[in-house]
């Protein structure tokens, strides 16, 4: 029987991080396939699992709701037919919903030996309270549904704000194991005991009859607010369902222009600090400086970080968020 892990997090929240640490400690030894869907992102990084010799299946799709629940049971039974992998490893795009990627998966399960092993989400402790003020709908779903939830980032927290965080998530999810610790100082037991709670509460669930109620009633308490397309759609009332295109836009460029020190800081401080291009969920790029020297960069919202890149054929830059203002953008980006 092959395990499904489900592996979510929202935009930047360092679950790359976290899979990287699962490959090379826990599952070590397992024929593991994984299955990313990053939305618009475009391939700055993800070198690593290559390397790691893991086949990654992309899949392009321009909803991550509603298309991407189709192509993905085809996806996942060809990767089961093709790989017969021991494990597989799906990575959800950042503002996709982890109801909808567990749904494709039990349309999937009628026909085949799999079972779901965790659903996993990854949470930025920083970021939390804002992302839940903010992008409700898709942070709540990836929390709410969520057997472990990892908290990343504990290393720069305060201890009262670890214990706020908690608190906040254990408002959404009363059952989910939740790591605070930092994963670099867990060893892989802890890891292992967290992760099978994970899968204690699964066959909890599986053997609640009342559970498909339960899930979908998860599944429509949705937050309105974020709705800009009338009241009624499809001809009649229903709670809205959001795709994550209709709320986030995703704007990448190529760019050969060599930025100064200065012209980088400044672009990195708007995006971050300012709305004036829009709310910036998530930027990264890699670019060539003056100096011939190449910097990658990874920005959330309110921070970023730079560090030496290497050479690649032309610069790449990438924005997520909502509202982008792609005019200013290119200015911004001297492209």
């Amino acid at each position: 029987m092959t395990k499904v892990d489900i592996i979510s997090g929202f935009l930047g929240a360092g679950k790359t991080t976290f899979i990287k640490q699962l490959i090379n400690q826990i599952y070590t030894g397992e024929r593991l396939v994984l299955i990313e869907n990053e939305f618009g992102e475009i391939g700055i990084d993800g070198g690593f699992l290559k390397d790691a010799g893991i086949e990654i299946t992309e899949m392009n799709s321009g909803c991550i709701c509603c298309t991407l629940v189709g192509d993905f049971s085809k996806a996942l039974q060809k990767v089961l037919a093709e790989y017969r992998p021991d494990r597989v490893l799906i990575e959800p795009s950042g503002v996709g919903k982890l109801s909808d990627i567990v749904k494709a998966i039990e349309n999937v399960k009628k026909d085949t030996d799999i079972e779901i092993g965790g659903r996993i989400t990854v949470v930025d402790g920083k970021k939390a309270k804002l992302y839940l003020e903010n992008f409700g709908e898709f942070f709540e779903d990836q929390v709410k549904h969520a057997s472990v939830i990892v908290i990343s980032r504990t290393q720069m927290m305060s201890a009262g704000k670890i214990e706020d965080c908690v608190h906040m998530l254990r408002k959404e999810n009363a059952d989910a194991a939740i790591i605070s610790t930092p994963w670099e100082e867990l060893g892989k037991e802890a890891i292992c005991r967290a992760l099978e709670h994970g899968g204690e509460i699964e066959e909890l669930l599986e053997n609640h009859t009342g559970h498909d109620h339960c899930h979908e009633h998860h599944h429509e308490h949705l937050h309105e607010h974020h709705h800009e397309h009338g009241e009624s759609c499809c001809g009649h009332d229903h709670h809205h369902h959001h795709h994550a295109d209709e709320i986030f836009t995703s704007w990448g460029r190529e760019t050969a222009h060599k930025y100064t020190a200065e012209e980088l800081d400044f672009l990195l401080k708007a995006l971050s600090e300012t709305e004036g291009y829009g709310t910036i969920l998530r930027s990264k790029g890699i670019i060539q400086m003056e100096d011939g020297a190449w910097k990658q960069f990874d920005l959330v919202p309110e921070e970023y970080e730079v560090r030496e890149g290497q050479a690649d054929y032309t610069g790449r830059v990438c924005v997520i968020g909502t509202n982008l203002k792609e005019e200013e953008l290119l200015k911004l980006f001297h492209i």
